[in-house]
Formats: structure tokens, sequence, C-alpha cells
């Protein structure tokens, strides 16, 4: 695989200080540039911004699609984490009793794309999706 530039996503959060203290505390990131609208955090090694903004239409939506027999929030956004790294996060927001909307657990178990996956809001109502690949290069396999 070839190197991976970084990302930049900006979401809005309706509540910034609940947000700062949400990414801060349950993922240990590390803040960067930031003012009394918006924080920058290196989100695994990505640009992250939360900018506040009163609840956007999408945040109040239930919208999901079936996948792997399981309702997935739309839209959502995450990272792939290394095998490792991703179960010693889901055991860390186990412990510090996230609400899970899809707990921790192996989906497309024994088929190509086989993952490691959670799902969970964060305080502000973004879905946020957690993956890992214990075979990295079946990110994009069909």
């Amino acid at each position: 695989m070839s190197t991976l530039t970084p990302f930049h996503l900006a979401v809005p959060v309706d509540n910034l200080a609940v947000a700062r203290d949400f990414y801060t505390k349950m993922f240990n990131l590390t803040e960067g540039r930031s003012t009394e609208h918006w924080i920058d955090y290196n989100f695994f090694g990505h640009q992250l911004v939360l900018h506040y903004q009163p609840k956007a239409e999408s945040q109040k939506s239930n919208a999901k699609n079936v996948v792997d027999g399981k309702e997935v929030p739309v839209p959502h956004f995450g990272i792939i984490l290394e095998w490792d790294v991703w179960h010693d996060l889901a055991d860390k927001l186990t412990k510090k009793n996230i609400q899970f909307v899809i707990e921790p657990y192996l989906k497309f178990k024994g088929k190509v794309g086989e993952q490691a996956t959670m799902f969970f809001y964060d305080p502000c109502g973004n879905a946020l999706e957690f993956k890992s690949f214990k075979d990295m290069t079946q990110i994009f396999a069909k």
C-alpha cells in the first residue's frame, strides 16, 4: 500500500465544551489550534475539526442502513486502526461505559473484508465507527 496523506474532516457540534471533554478524554486526542467556535484535533494522525453549530438535521435523523444484519447509522465517520490498537480502544470504551449503537464485533466473519467494528455517538449526535482489519490488504477487497 502507498503512504496515505492525512485527511481533514470538519463536523458540527452543538456544545463545544461537552464535545471537547468527550474527544479529549475518550480518545486521549491532542488538541491543536482552537477558538471559541472550533477545535482542531490530531485524530490518529488526521485533522478532525469540531465546529460549533446548532444541531444539524443530519444529527437529528435516525437514518440507518442494514449491513451484515446490523443497523448502521448514516452518516457516520471514523478511522481504521491497527488490530491491537482497535481492541485496546474497544476495551477502554467498554470500561468507560460508552453506549454502543453496535457493540464491538467481527463483521463479515469468514468472508472477504472481515473486520472488527463498533459504532457509537458522540454527545452532540455525530455517529462514529472505529474498525480494523486483521489483513489490511482486505480494506478495499470485493
